[in-house]
C-alpha cells in the first residue's frame, strides 16, 4: 500500500510518499523526476504516523531548527549506487555544501575504484525520492555552480539561503536541465 499527503511550504506544495513504516518519497510541486518511484496512482489513504512525523519534521526545518535526518525512517528507492550516493548525502551537516567531484571521490574510495564520474553521481542525486529530507540541494558543482537541482535552482537557492549558506559566491548556470 502507499500512502501520500500533501504538505504545504514556503516552496509550494510538496507530496510525501510512505509504505506505512517508511518515508519513501518527497517531491517539490513540478520537480523533475516527480513521484518517479511511485507505481500508478497515489491514492489518498488515511495518514500513517510516518507521514504525520516527515510533516512536523519540515514544520521544524522551515521553522529554522536543525531536524536530524534519522529523526525519520527513510527508505527511499533505488539502485545500490543511487543508495550509496544518497548515504553520503545525508552526511553533509546542515549549512553546508560539498561538491559533485568531493561526492565521486568518496564514492570511489567505498568502491575501491580509482575513480569515479562526477556525471554519474550526479544523476544519482539529481533521482533523490526524497529530496530536502535527504539534502541533495547542498551539492554545487566543482566550479561553485548551482547546477543540478531536480526541484528548480530557485528552490535550492531558498535551501541553502534557510541553512544560512551565503549563496553569493555561487554562480547560475546559464543553461541546462536544472534551471
Amino acid at each position: 500500500m502507499v500512502y501520500t499527503a500533501q504538505y504545504p511550504s514556503p516552496l509550494g506544495m510538496i507530496t510525501l510518499a510512505s509504505d506505512g513504516q517508511n518515508l519513501t518519497g518527497l517531491w517539490l510541486e513540478g520537480q523533475k523526476y516527480f513521484a518517479s518511484t511511485l507505481k500508478g496512482k497515489m491514492p489518498l489513504q488515511e495518514e500513517p504516523p510516518v507521514l504525520q512525523a516527515a510533516k512536523r519534521w519540515l514544520d521544524r526545518y522551515f521553522a529554522g531548527e536543525k531536524p536530524k535526518i534519522d529523526d525519520l525512517p527513510l527508505a527511499p528507492e533505488g539502485s545500490r549506487f543511487q543508495q550509496e550516493v544518497w548515504k553520503l548525502l545525508c552526511e553533509i551537516p546542515y549549512g553546508s555544501v560539498t561538491t559533485y567531484g568531493e561526492l565521486a571521490r568518496k564514492i570511489a574510495a567505498i568502491q575501491k575504484r580509482p575513480s569515479m564520474s562526477p556525471q554519474a553521481v550526479g544523476s544519482a542525486v539529481g533521482r533523490n525520492p526524497i529530496s530536502i529530507i535527504i539534502p541533495c540541494h547542498r551539492v554545487v558543482g566543482t566550479s561553485g555552480s548551482l547546477t543540478g537541482y531536480a526541484g528548480g535552482i530557485g528552490k535550492k537557492i531558498q535551501l541553502l539561503e534557510r541553512e544560512g549558506v551565503d549563496t553569493s559566491r555561487f554562480t547560475i548556470p546559464t543553461k541546462g536541465t536544472a534551471l
